[in-house]
């Protein structure tokens, strides 16, 4: 398996140029097209990746460790074939619709001013995570772990406080009726 240490990747478009299985290690992806690529076995530590297209690759056991990802689109991602050892996330600005998170243990990820539709989010802990102005329309929240999340300036949040951990989880009053909806509780500002 090849090594990439301290490298940076720019304007690539690795669906017309092989992209290497291997262990990146502080590497940056910037401008760069991922989609649809095969990352199996893959290893990515403290890498960053901006303003690239990473949609429907295939992830799995792919290593994802301290990796960020800013204004990035991540289409229909399966975060749940990830290896799950020392999994660490960061988003910011970036749009994950549709992607998988089941049962991960993702606590303290940034997903902050992302799109978030559609988002499978059931039996994931997200303890202490960062939601704050995420579009989370369609987000499946069951079973899941938000205690002391901060879900502050949401937009479209549905949680059923029943079946889920919200204990000492941040909202504002917007998502108030996101949190009453089974109850059929209409709530005016």
């Amino acid at each position: 398996m090849d090594y990439f240490e301290d490298k940076s990747f720019k304007n690539i478009n690795f669906t017309e140029t092989d992209f290497q299985i291997g262990e990146y290690e502080f590497c940056r992806f910037d401008q760069c097209n991922l989609e649809s690529l095969n990352l199996n076995g893959c290893k990515f530590i403290d890498c960053k990746f901006s303003d690239s297209n990473l949609s429907l690759m295939d992830l799995t056991q792919a290593s994802f460790q301290n990796v960020s990802f800013t204004n990035c689109k991540l289409l229909g991602l399966r975060f749940d074939s990830l290896n799950q050892f020392n999994l660490e996330l960061d988003f910011q600005e970036s749009i994950l619709n549709h992607s998988s998170f089941f049962g991960c243990n993702i606590k303290g990820t940034n997903f902050s001013n992302c799109k978030l539709i559609d988002v499978d989010f059931e039996n994931t802990n997200l303890t202490n995570s960062i939601f704050l102005g995420s579009d989370l329309n369609g987000a499946q929240f069951i079973n899941s772990n938000l205690e002391k999340a901060d879900l502050r300036e949401c937009q479209n949040l549905f949680i059923d406080p029943d079946l889920n951990k919200i204990k000492a989880a941040k909202f504002s009053l917007q998502s108030l009726p996101g949190l009453l909806e089974k109850h059929k509780i209409k709530v005016s500002f």
